[in-house]
């Protein structure tokens, strides 16, 4: 029941005519702002991801030739010095 009392006093005590119209346009102008930053986020990171995932194969084939590589040179190693 105070909940509900203090709710209605701020309320009360809140009213349309007490903003000012010029603050609420640079609210508005700033949150326009903020929305346009994180749709470019968001593209930049949906950029990132599909370079991610195109390096991930570059990656295992150099990994690939990289394990085959050292397996030759091994091999020939082991066969010089025994």
């Amino acid at each position: 029941m105070q909940h509900r009392k203090n709710v209605s006093a701020a309320l009360e005590r809140f009213n349309m005519a007490e903003i000012d119209p010029r603050e609420f346009g640079k609210l508005e102008a700033q949150v326009q702002s903020l929305q346009n930053e994180v749709q470019a986020m968001s593209s930049d990171v949906k950029s990132l991801l599909a370079l991610a995932n195109k390096s991930k194969g570059g990656f295992w084939g150099g990994m690939m030739v990289a394990s085959a590589a050292g397996g030759i040179i091994t091999f020939f190693v082991d066969r010089i010095f025994r």
